[in-house]
Order: structure tokens, then sequence, then C-alpha cells
């Protein structure tokens, strides 16, 4: 594939150039030229980093409007566990999705569900595949892509199981299909995101050709009407309870929550990409090997802590914090059954059907010669800058600039500290042309003086 799909787009008008979505790119994919932020598709990853630290609102999120609901003779809502915890304390997973429905969706499929059954299936994997460690778990687009784009060797640590979403768009389907007499093209499911990696898991999947999803609706964009609507619902038409909610799958919403419910005893957690990096160099050098299990998150604290969320990500963990452990207290622990799991696990139910590859960056040279002329000249460029990635060329170091100089998409003097040295270079090359021209003419003054006195 050579064209990737983002949802991360820059407004020109109200980017003001301050270079803050520059610094925290984790593939280095931004430059800022003329005063406004450049993305490079090639090595965007959609982490949506750039749209939480831009003070001016410049750089916006894609995604799909309510109007992609007409397209449907029945839509589903599937919301992403990190939805229930948008709002109070007293409102139930129970009202939110009856909120959905009162929105205008058909539908609304409780994802917990679908993250309880693929718990199960992740355990069957994990006891028998004792030699690969860690295992990554696959559940945030950034992160996968992020290993295609920056670490390949890492590839083959991500888990194959399909990722709770896909299985429940492809289960939810296939019900309705059957229940409604529809062709299943016909039913739309529409993903409630937290954050626009999601949206480009749905619209360019990582590892196959089309997704079950149909579309996805940012949290911050439904959370108004949703919220004005739940107002309207009576407590008797909504289900107040949590008895009927999947423990295994509210986990699924913040960062741990599944290590924490599944039990594991040698998994390690880690959230937010700075973190995240320092993970991957490690497992890069083989230093986790003793790790089993690696639940990793771009966003900080798990989903929950998505560009696209509403409410403060510490108020959003403790409400599911609270929910889990209210279950454990009542012992409620309503699940698929671990024996139907199993069953499907070894008909390959919970499998993906297509391998995960890398995604590696163009080469500076198709021509491996001219690669390493052009590396070659990289490193000679990087020995001449001052090594301390201040970004005020428009590069977020002073390697990326070397290479930007090198593919002529910079200029050298667009570095601060390599202007006055030029300014000198200029002003010696100057007066050694002044000298050089005072000395011919003085040389032509005394030759003519000869001349003159041998007359």
């Amino acid at each position: 594939m050579n064209h990737y799909l983002h949802f991360v787009r820059v407004d020109e008008n109200k980017c003001l150039g301050r270079m803050k979505c520059m610094r925290v790119c984790p593939t280095q994919a931004i430059r800022v030229r003329g005063g406004k932020a450049k993305i490079d598709d090639e090595k965007c990853i959609d982490c949506g980093e750039c749209i939480t630290s831009c003070p001016s609102g410049a750089i916006t999120p894609l995604t799909d409007p309510f109007g992609e609901l007409t397209r449907f003779r029945h839509t589903v809502a599937v919301p992403s566990p990190a939805l229930f915890a948008q709002f109070g304390q007293k409102i139930t997973p129970g009202k939110i999705l009856n909120g959905l429905k009162k929105l205008g969706f058909d539908d609304a499929y409780d994802l917990a569900l679908s993250c309880g059954e693929v718990s199960f299936a992740l355990l069957e994997y994990l006891r028998e595949n004792s030699e690969t460690k860690p295992l990554i778990i696959n559940t945030c687009p950034t992160v996968v892509r992020l290993i295609q784009v920056k670490y390949p060797s890492l590839i083959n640590h991500i888990t194959p199981i399909d990722i709770p979403r896909e299985i429940a768009a492809r289960e939810v389907k296939q019900r309705k299909s059957r229940q409604y007499g529809l062709k299943e093209k016909e039913i739309g499911a529409f993903y409630i995101t937290p954050c626009p990696a999601k949206m480009i898991s749905i619209k360019q999947p990582a590892e196959k050709e089309k997704s079950y999803l149909d579309g996805a609706i940012s949290i911050s964009d439904i959370y108004g009407p949703l919220h004005a609507t739940m107002e309207n619902i009576d407590n008797e038409e909504s289900d107040e309870s949590v008895d009927n909610l999947c423990i295994l799958g509210l986990g699924w919403a913040m960062a741990g929550g599944l290590s924490r419910t599944l039990k594991l005893k040698n998994s390690l957690t880690v959230s937010g990409l700075p973190e995240i990096l320092k993970v991957f160099d490690d497992m890069e050098r083989g230093s986790l090997q003793h790790i089993d299990f690696i639940e990793a998150y771009s966003c900080p604290q798990g989903c929950i802590g998505g560009s696209l969320t509403v409410e403060n990500l510490y108020i959003s963990y403790n409400k599911i914090l609270r929910l889990i452990e209210e279950l454990e207290l009542k012992k409620i622990k309503r699940c698929p059954d671990v024996k139907e799991v199993r069953k499907k696990y070894s008909e390959g139910y919970f499998f993906k059907r297509h391998k995960l590859r890398p995604r590696p960056l163009k080469p500076l040279n198709d021509d491996l010669t001219e690669a390493i002329k052009k590396r070659k000249e990289i490193e000679k460029i990087y020995e001449k800058l001052p090594k301390i990635d201040c970004g005020a060329c428009g590069s977020p170091t002073c390697e990326a600039f070397a290479e930007d100089v090198v593919k002529k998409e910079s200029s050298l003097l667009d570095c601060v500290f390599m202007l006055p040295k030029k300014l000198r270079d200029l002003s010696k090359e100057l007066s050694e042309l002044l000298n050089k021209t005072k000395s011919i003419n003085k040389t032509g003054k005394n030759n003519h003086k000869s001349d003159a006195k041998g007359k």
C-alpha cells in the first residue's frame, strides 16, 4: 500500500507555527515551514498528540457526520467502554446505551461483552505461545502503526487476536441480518471513538482490506446530544443496575484494566507515547524477555485519556475503577462462557484473517549507492550543526534537519546558528576580496610608476 489515509488535518488559517505539535510527534512527521505546520503522510501514525498539544486549535480530527447513518436501513452504535466513563457516577452504562438508541440509532451494542470474549481468547493465546516474549496487545492502532513504522522488528510480538470492536461489528451484522432479513451491507455499525486512530483502523485497517465497522463518531461530537437525550429518559426506561456488565470488558477502557481483571502476574502496562518509546527501545535491545505481556496505550491512562474524550481522564479512571470494584464486591462477573470461548478459539473465530506487515519509510534513494552517498551527506551536515535540537529551523531535531537539507526540503541557512557563521564566512570572503583588490591596485600603481621613471 503506497497511500495512507489520515484523519488529522491542519487548518492553516488558525496555525500560528508555534511548533508544539512538531515537538510532541513521536515519529517526527511534522515540520513547520513558512510559519505553518505540515504533516508527512508517510510518517504520521494518527496518534492525536498534535491535536491535544496545539494551543490554537489548528489541528483537528475528521470524523464521520451523523448523516452517514441514513445510508443504512438499520444502524447499530458500538461504543467504546471509555464512553461509560464520560458521565457522572449516577449515569449507568445501561442508560447510556438506551440514550444512543433514543438519539437515532436503531440499536446499541455493549462492546464490553466482546471485550470479555477477547480477554479469554488472549489467555488461551498466552498459554500456547510462551516462547515469544513479551507479547503486545493490539487494541491501540497507534501502537500497532508505531511498530510498523518505527519498530518493524517487533511485529511478531503483536498478538494476532482480532480486536473487540471488529469482532463485535462482525457478530452484530450477522445477528441483525438473520433477525431482520437484511443484507449485511444494509446494516451500518458505527464505533463511538475516543481517539482519531480508531477511525483510521476502520477506514484503512493495518492488516486487511476492509473493516466490519462502517464509520466512527467521536465521543466529543456525540457527548452533548447524548447528554441532553439522557436527561429526558425516565429511570423506568433504562437499566439502572450494573448487574449486566461484563467486568472483563470494563477493564479495556483504562490502562492496566485488562491485566487487573485477568489477574496477569507477569505483565507490564505502559501509556503515553514517550514512555512507550522507552519500553520498545528496551525490547529491541532484548532486555524485556522476562515479561510475558505488555498493555500499551498511546493515550495517557488508556482509552479514557483519548484526544476525543470530554471528561477529565482521572475522573474517568475513577469511574471505571469504581464500577469494576462494585462488580468485584457483588461477585458479578457476567461474561461469555469460558468453554464456548475455547471452542470458538479452536475454530479460529478470534484470529485475524491477514498477517500484519511492516510499513517501512521510503529510502533516501532507490539506488543503494546514491542512498549511501546521501547518508554520508547527512552525517557531514549534522557534524556542522549545534546538536541542541532547538527546533527553530522548523525540524524537530538537528539530525532530522540535516536529512531535510539533503532532501532539499530545507536550507542550511534555516538554522539560526548557521546564519552567523555564514555571515562571518561571507565577511571573511569579502575582506579577502577587498585585500586582494587593494593588492592588485597597489601592484598596478607601482608598475605605472616604474614605467614612468623608465621613460
